[in-house]
């Protein structure tokens, strides 16, 4: 097999890159890393030094691909398929872009920052740097209500970049941080992304992992019990 996904089925930036895949039935191969096994550990470091997943390895150029928008950017150029997650217009890849980047860095990040503090240590929380994940996701949320207005997906009437960022980042966040009641825009927005076939395969591999979720207390249950 040409491609080969080192990932974690229930890692959010996983997520987001297997939606791109599954979008064009991409062939690949995945492959699970596994942090507590020193080898496999070791192993990954070796492909990327960060030591962060998802990352892809090309075996015919035999070239490693880090990092979840470079993955799907490398994808579409060298392994095209019918749906074109990056359009072709220069103003409209700036959008996407754009919006790709909010979902990672103000939705995906802060929902990360709430997970990871309650997998502290006793003593070592971060209660200021959580209230302030809270607060980013506050705005975020209403900026995304605001946009979605008259939008079927986040960059207009295509599927895009920008939602294979926002699914995983949507899903998990509403979790650690529900949606207002009056958010409807938003929650009906993440509604459609999880009735996205590409969206449906990906969760429900994730489901088995589920019970590996921080706040898996916290899951609805619509979330823990769905059969995609």
């Amino acid at each position: 097999m040409t491609l080969t996904l080192y990932m974690h089925p229930l890692a959010s930036f996983c997520h987001k890159v297997l939606i791109a895949l599954y979008e064009n039935e991409t062939p690949f191969v995945a492959e699970t890393v596994d942090f507590s096994n020193p080898g496999a550990a070791a192993a990954h470091l070796d492909r990327w030094p960060v030591g962060k997943i998802p990352v892809l390895h090309d075996g015919v150029a035999d070239r490693i691909v880090p990092e979840t928008t470079i993955i799907i950017e490398y994808l579409q150029r060298h392994f095209p398929g019918p749906v074109r997650l990056i359009p072709d217009d220069a103003d409209a890849q700036l959008e996407v872009r754009l919006l790709d980047r909010f979902f990672d860095l103000y939705v995906s990040v802060p929902m990360q920052k709430i997970v990871t503090d309650r997998l502290r240590p006793e003593g070592g929380t971060d209660p200021h740097g959580v209230a302030e994940a809270h607060a980013m996701l506050d705005l975020a949320y209403a900026m995304i209500e605001t946009r979605m207005a008259g939008r079927e997906w986040a960059a207009g009437d295509a599927f895009t970049l920008a939602d294979c960022s926002a699914l995983p980042a949507l899903f998990f966040a509403s979790i650690v941080h529900p949606f207002a009641d009056d958010q409807r825009l938003l929650a009906d927005y993440l509604d459609r992304l999880m009735q996205r076939p590409s969206v449906m395969r990906v969760l429900t591999e994730a489901q088995p992992y589920f019970g590996l979720f921080p706040y898996r207390d916290a899951m609805p249950k619509r979330y823990a019990e769905a059969r995609w």
